[in-house]
């Protein structure tokens, strides 16, 4: 998902306590399908109630959340809105995708192949309405503040940070950076040990720390070009040039200054062009929005996750006490990190 640039972006590695006492606005979808592919038993399937009702994704909000308050940490989710008509023909096409990989994962799982069960069903995860409405819901219950952003999630958390309402956005993707977020935490909700898919082997997932003005005077480009360069290699709302990755784009980007002298040079045209950059350049973002920490709320935690969702009542009211300790059982603002 998103534009495949980060081979050009410097990286630092950062530990938890790095951010702490900053704000930190969660791409939630992102953050959710993340859950979703991960949290999920031996032959793939997802963590559900005795209902039959996904909970992997409220496991891995009210587990990780809970420890990003504990390092001192303010995470804020923000939403997706609706999504722009660019991006119809790539949701469409991730549609099929989950389609067939859920297919295959229903063939592995009577073949008995675990491995390649547990693969497919990853890449059949998707965050649906009810997912995004129990999300909400247990956040709130928790304290932890929400954003609906009016369309794309990363834009709207770019915006708060640019406001300077956030310090950080948090995304597995690049996009971020298209909307002018100033730095992006990547691997906030998957730290930890990770299995190599398709290995026996793993590796130790840790936030990396990525800086646009760094990024880009290493570079030597502007945010413009780096738009271009990401449309040159493709992104939500375009397919991008054949045979051209992420340095090839960055070269033919700096040779010509923009993409249109490398549309020029190769005969080619991008449909809706102008109209994608713009959305990069000024997408549809909200002011309209409250950042507020508040104390967690014991019985509906309890009654949500336990009582609807056949949560440990045990398990869910330490992670409660976490919360209150963490938060020193106030309310917070913004104000009062600054």
């Amino acid at each position: 998902m998103g534009t495949d640039i980060g081979d050009l972006l410097q990286k630092k590695t950062v530990g938890l306590s790095d951010l702490t006492n900053r704000v930190v606005a969660i791409d939630a979808f992102n953050t959710l399908h993340q859950f979703l592919s991960i949290i999920r038993q031996r032959d793939g399937s997802p963590l559900k109630d005795s209902s039959g009702r996904v909970t992997s994704h409220l496991s891995g909000l009210l587990y990780r959340t809970t420890s990003l308050v504990e390092a001192g940490i303010r995470p804020v989710y923000v939403f997706d809105g609706k999504p722009p008509e660019l991006k119809t023909g790539t949701l469409d096409r991730r549609k099929v995708v989950r389609e067939a990989a859920r297919e295959k994962w229903e063939n592995a799982k009577e073949e008995g192949d675990m491995e390649a069960a547990y693969k497919y069903a990853q890449a059949s995860a998707k965050v649906d309405s009810q997912i995004v409405e129990d999300a909400k819901y247990l956040l709130s219950s928790m304290g932890i503040p929400y954003v609906q952003a009016p369309s794309e999630g990363e834009a709207q958390a770019a915006h708060m940070v640019l406001k300077k309402d956030a310090d950080f956005v948090a995304s597995q993707d690049y996009d971020a950076f298209l909307f002018g977020a100033p730095a992006v935490i990547r691997n906030l909700a998957i730290t930890g040990r990770r299995k190599l898919p398709g290995k026996n082997s793993y590796v130790e997932v840790e936030p990396e720390l990525i800086d646009l003005e760094g990024s880009l005077k290493n570079l030597e480009i502007d945010r413009g070009q780096l738009i271009d360069i990401a449309i040159c290699v493709g992104t939500d709302f375009n397919k991008g040039l054949e045979r051209v990755g992420p340095k090839t784009a960055l070269k033919l980007v700096k040779k010509h200054g923009d993409i249109s002298g490398v549309l020029r040079e190769k005969k080619l045209e991008i449909e809706d062009l102008e109209q994608i950059r713009e959305l990069f350049s000024r997408p549809p973002v909200t002011d309209e929005y409250e950042l507020k920490w508040k104390k967690p709320d014991h019985d509906k935690m309890v009654e949500f996750l336990c009582e609807k969702h056949g949560f440990s009542r045990d398990r869910v009211e330490k992670a409660c006490e976490r919360l209150k300790e963490a938060s020193g059982g106030r309310q917070q603002t913004l104000d009062q990190w600054f």
